[in-house]
């Protein structure tokens, strides 16, 4: 018998803000909207969370849609959550296969190249600076060095400006800012890779 976590309590508030990010909903899966400054999961420094507002949508039996996935906090796009354990194995799995496909658009300014469209294959390690991880290049021999690969296309240009979609390949921690910032071509506002 698997028990559930228990409920929180999410304020009226909250719940009409988690019900307005509902994008597709059914009885297996809902989708939301997460807005840029939302986290996904809860932890130390983290006043809300998806994972929270979830409770809005629990059943009279205390069961409440699942995380299958996450962006990042300071990312907004679509997340999908499952409704139901057949789902969430279905779900997961798919994630975990990378038979889904992540689409990402970043506005960009910098040195940008020439051609349109290429592919980043640098490797990634983590270190701390200033108490924050941060994603580095780092050489194949190093220690905790993961491979990392991003396939990237410029839509549109403006001066050293462009919108950037960006197709991850593997799922390292801040890769496509990473990736994009070593390229000479740092997401806009993006304080850690800019």
């Amino acid at each position: 018998m698997t028990r559930n976590r228990p409920v929180p309590k999410v304020s009226a508030e909250d719940a009409a803000f988690a019900r307005e990010l509902v994008i597709y909903e059914d009885d297996k899966i809902i989708v939301f909207d997460k807005p840029s400054g939302l986290a996904v999961q809860g932890g130390g420094g983290i006043d809300r969370s998806l994972d929270e507002l979830l409770a809005a949508f629990a059943r009279s039996n205390g069961k409440r849609p699942r995380l299958v996935h996450r962006l990042d906090r300071g990312t907004s796009g679509v997340v999908v959550t499952a409704r139901t354990q057949p789902a969430a194995a279905f779900l997961s799995e798919e994630f975990a296969a990378r038979r889904t496909e992540k689409v990402y658009l970043a506005l960009v300014r910098g040195v940008l190249p020439p051609e349109d469209s290429g592919t980043l294959d640098t490797r990634l390690v983590k270190v701390e600076e200033g108490g924050r991880p941060r994603m580095i290049a780092a050489k194949s021999g190093r220690n905790g060095a993961q491979a990392a690969t991003t396939h990237w296309r410029i839509l549109a240009r403006n001066g050293d400006a462009a919108l950037v979609e960006a197709r991850p390949e593997t799922g390292r921690m801040h890769q496509i800012r990473a990736h994009l910032s070593i390229a000479g071509m740092p997401i806009l506002g993006d304080w850690l890779y800019g």
